[in-house]
């Protein structure tokens, strides 16, 4: 007969692999980036680019930077990147951006990329919330980009940074328009069961243990597989560049997220669900045909329940759509820019 594990004794289990392997480096949020060598020049930092912190409160100090057009602004964009990617993964298309005109701010999430981290293993992306994530960006928006009004004020979700973008928009953030790229409603590749995972994910965190991993699931690896070898993009050179930061800049990695972190992912999914009637911008949401990370019907669902949305699905995408090969992602690029256009001829009415 198969005899359980008291509840304490698993939980200690849970622990052994991080507690054992953790990296016990600084928990500070760091700015200044080394770059890669050999790196193309597209995948630089823009001209231009600085680093800033923003921080709401007792939350974690998050990393931000911003790089403007070469010429008089036509708008902005604030852009918050998915799980595991850091601001430097999104400098081809900041430069594109400036390029077509827009000032372009990135704000990275709690505990990941420069951001201050919230335990002594830096490559764990561990949160007990979204909340912060979300208090961040209306501050973001609030205290440093402050729009003018006079020019359109765009913000960018991608991946579960879309989940952020909404839930602060329901709380009350004012933009013009909205993108969600690829957004993740819910997960294609959990380490379980939906259900059981919610159910582990959430009693640890009940329990303070959900700074552990999912038994089996990786920290950050160098032999792991970039963008490319993860069929988050067909584009080799654009897949190795998060990879390649990574490689050059020890504080970026990412492994596989805690188990609080999958709590709050499924809590914030909750809590945005129910409030999607209060986002009365347009919204542009454009998806992946071929995406191994977010759920499609998910999408369709929280697009439908929006007041002002339009979907766009490129049947052969993958999931990164910013790097993506160009066939996709010059036309995901154009979406972008249609956005700002549009809202530069009828701005949505300010409150």
């Amino acid at each position: 007969m198969r005899r359980r594990l008291p509840v304490v004794a698993w939980a200690c289990l849970l622990a052994l692999p991080l507690v054992s392997c953790g990296d016990e480096g600084a928990r500070a949020p760091f700015a200044e980036s080394r770059t890669p060598p050999s790196l193309d020049v597209r995948f630089q930092p823009p001209p231009g680019w600085a680093w800033g912190y923003v921080k709401v409160g007792d939350d974690l100090v998050q990393r931000y930077g911003v790089s403007a057009p070469p010429g008089a602004p036509r708008g902005q964009i604030l852009i918050l990147p998915g799980y595991g990617e850091s601001a430097e993964g999104w400098f081809e298309t900041a430069r594109e951006l400036n390029d077509r005109g827009y000032v372009v701010w990135i704000l990275e999430r709690q505990g990941q990329g420069g951001s201050e981290r919230a335990t002594p293993w830096r490559d764990l992306g561990h949160a007990v919330s979204f909340a912060p994530d979300v208090t961040a960006t209306k501050a973001m928006v609030k205290a440093v980009i402050r729009p003018s009004g006079r020019d359109p004020f765009v913000i960018l979700g991608a991946s579960d940074g879309g989940l952020v973008a909404l839930r602060a928009m329901e709380e009350g953030l004012r933009a013009d328009a909205a993108i969600l790229s690829s957004p993740n409603f819910d997960l294609a590749d959990p380490p379980r069961a939906k259900g059981e995972l919610i159910r582990v994910a959430r009693w640890a965190r009940g329990l303070k243990l959900g700074f552990v991993r999912y038994p089996g699931q990786p920290g950050w690896k160098r032999e792991g597989p970039d963008g490319f070898g993860a069929r988050l993009t067909h584009d080799r050179a654009r897949g190795s560049v998060q990879q390649a930061w990574d490689l050059a800049n020890p504080d970026l990695r990412m492994g596989a997220p805690s188990l609080a972190w999958y709590a709050a992912f499924y809590d914030a999914v909750d809590a945005t669900g129910r409030d999607l009637k209060r986002v009365d911008i347009p919204v542009a949401m454009l998806d992946a045909g071929q995406d191994v990370k977010a759920l499609p019907d998910p999408q369709s669902t929280v697009c439908a329940a929006l007041p002002h949305c339009v979907k766009t699905r490129w049947p052969q995408a993958r999931h990164a759509l910013h790097l993506e090969t160009d066939s996709v992602r010059d036309p995901w690029l154009k979406a972008i820019d249609d956005t700002l256009r549009l809202r530069m001829i009828h701005p949505s009415p300010k409150p």
